[in-house]
């Protein structure tokens, strides 16, 4: 245990230093999701995740929008606990046997208009999980989906520019 420590704290850190923030740009890119939101729904844009049975990978970048650095609350995006309040059901992870109706169930409890955006390769084919007995495939081959944010998985940046093209690109009636 000793020994572990001792080269610990003279090694130093193995990870990789976070990239520099590009303030200016996060910003302008969140305002313009806010913009569009307001445009399309008249207020905040309500999100719901569902985990379909991923690795993770996804919703730690997908929990990263939350924290103090992108804070998508401050441009009117927000995650919501139920389906009946989404506007967006955020999927991550390959469709697998064990989440299929609760998925079915989650998107027809989600009221109109409602999108729904797959996240990470997983979300668009299976993944690495493709063609395992517990994987039916992708998302889409349970309900429609509207967007794919491609990715494994996709930065915050990623997902947040995913949500303009979806808001963009959508119009106000589903």
């Amino acid at each position: 245990m000793r020994k572990t420590l001792i080269e610990g704290l003279t090694h130093g850190s193995l990870t990789e230093p976070a990239p520099a923030p590009d303030e200016a740009a996060l910003a302008e890119l969140a305002k313009r999701v806010n913009r569009a939101a307001q445009a399309k729904l008249g207020r905040s844009l309500a999100i719901r995740q569902v985990d379909a049975g991923s690795c993770n990978g996804c919703e730690l970048e997908i929990h990263a929008l939350s924290n103090a650095f992108y804070d998508i609350e401050r441009f009117g995006l927000r995650f919501v606990a139920s389906p009946r309040h989404a506007d967006v059901l955020l999927v991550t992870g390959p469709m697998t046997k064990n989440m299929r109706e609760a998925l079915q169930r989650v998107f027809n409890a989600t009221p109109d208009p409602k999108w729904v955006v797959a996240v990470g390769g997983c979300a668009a084919d299976g993944g690495i999980f493709k063609g395992s007995y517990a994987c039916l495939g992708g998302v889409a081959d349970v309900v429609p989906v509207d967007l794919h944010i491609a990715g494994c998985p996709p930065s915050p940046t990623q997902l947040l520019k995913g949500l303009l093209a979806l808001l963009e690109h959508v119009d106000g009636k589903g």
